[in-house]
C-alpha cells in the first residue's frame, strides 16, 4: 500500500517537501469488527492546513503527527468484512480516513453510504452531500437569518469553492432575493452567473471591488457568507446594513499566518460591526449533528432535482 506522511510547520505556505509518500505491507489478517477497505476518494480541505501545526487552534480538530499517516474525509469499498453490519462490496466514509491506498479500520466508525442518493456520484458525499454542503446549509440556516420575502442580499466570499459555491446556490432557495459572489477569475466569475444562478460575481483581482460591490449591491448587504477573511471581508462588512450577519465559515487568508481563530478584525472595522449590530459568530458544522441526517436528505434531494449544481 501507499501512504502519505506529514512533516509540520507553523508558518508559511505548505510545499511538497512536508510531505512524504511510502510504500509498505499491511496485515493479512484482519480481526473481528475490522474491515479491510480500499480508498476510493479523499477529501483535502482548507482546515488541514491548521492540523499541520502543533497546536491546531481548534479544540476539536487534533494535529497531524510527524511521521505519522494524514487523514481526514474519505470515501472506500469494503474488501473483506468481521464486522455484522458491513459486508463486501459496501462504500464507507468517515471523517478520519487515512491517506492511504488500502487500509484495516474499525467497522464501528464507519459510515455505511447508499450510492443512489446521489445518483452514484460516490465522491458528492464528501463534497455537496457531505461535511462540505453541510457546512453551507447548516451556517446559513442558523447564522444567516434568512427570510423569505424580507428582500434580503447575500455576498459569498471564496463563491467559486467547494462551500461557497453550494452557499449561494442554498441563500437562494432559502429565500435570499439577491446573490453575489466574490471570486478570483473570469472563468469563476461567469460559471457562478451562468451556471450556479448567482445574479453577479465580482473578480476582486480586477478593479476597485468596494466600488464593484456599491453598484452590485445597491441596497447594502445582509447576509456575508465569509469563507477568506482579510481585505476582502474588511470591504464587504463596511458595506453591510443595521442587524445584518455575518456567516463566520472560514478565513483562508490567514490560514498560513500564526494569528488567532477567528483572527480579530482591523479596529476601523470592528467599531463598524459593533456601531452595526453585526453578528460575526464562530461556527462548528459539528455542534449541529443533531440535524445532519436531515440536512443531508435535503441536499440530496435539492441535487436530484437541478435545484443544486455541483
Amino acid at each position: 500500500l501507499f501512504d502519505f506522511k506529514i512533516i509540520l510547520g507553523k508558518n508559511g505556505v505548505p510545499v511538497a517537501e512536508n510531505f512524504r509518500l511510502e510504500q509498505s505491507t499491511i496485515a493479512d489478517m484482519i480481526q473481528a469488527g475490522q474491515v479491510r477497505v480500499r480508498t476510493l476518494y479523499l477529501s483535502v480541505d482548507p482546515y488541514m492546513r491548521c492540523r499541520m501545526n502543533e497546536d491546531t487552534g481548534s479544540d476539536y480538530l487534533l494535529p497531524w503527527q510527524l511521521s505519522e499517516v494524514a487523514d481526514g474525509g474519505g470515501i472506500g469499498v469494503v474488501e473483506e468484512s468481521k464486522h455484522d453490519n458491513l459486508a463486501k462490496g459496501d462504500f464507507v466514509t468517515s471523517f478520519s480516513w487515512p491517506w492511504q491506498t488500502v487500509a484495516i479500520l474499525d467497522g464501528s466508525l464507519l459510515q455505511k453510504l447508499v450510492p443512489q442518493l446521489v445518483s452514484g456520484r460516490l465522491s458528492y458525499f464528501l463534497g455537496a452531500a457531505g461535511i462540505t454542503g453541510l457546512t453551507a446549509l447548516l451556517g446559513i440556516k442558523e447564522k444567516g437569518h434568512v427570510t423569505v420575502g424580507a428582500n434580503q442580499t447575500m455576498v459569498v466570499s471564496g463563491a467559486a469553492g467547494a462551500c461557497g459555491s453550494l452557499a449561494g446556490q442554498i441563500g437562494r432557495l432559502e429565500g435570499c432575493s439577491r446573490v453575489v459572489g466574490i471570486a478570483g477569475t473570469d472563468e469563476k466569475c461567469s460559471i457562478l452567473v451562468q451556471e450556479m444562478g448567482f445574479d453577479a460575481a465580482i473578480n476582486y483581482k480586477k478593479g476597485n471591488v468596494a466600488e464593484q460591490l456599491r453598484e452590485l449591491c445597491p441596497g447594502g448587504v445582509d447576509i456575508y457568507f465569509d469563507n477568506v477573511g482579510g481585505d476582502i471581508s474588511d470591504t464587504v462588512i463596511s458595506q453591510m446594513n443595521q442587524n445584518s450577519h455575518i456567516i463566520l465559515c472560514g478565513q483562508i487568508s490567514q490560514y498560513n499566518k500564526d494569528v488567532p481563530y477567528p483572527p480579530p478584525l482591523p479596529p476601523d472595522i470592528e467599531k463598524i460591526q459593533k456601531e452595526r449590530n453585526i453578528t460575526r459568530e464562530r461556527f462548528l458544522v459539528l455542534n449541529y449533528m443533531d440535524k445532519q441526517e436531515a440536512s443531508i436528505l435535503q441536499l440530496c434531494q435539492w441535487i436530484q432535482e437541478g435545484k443544486l449544481k455541483v
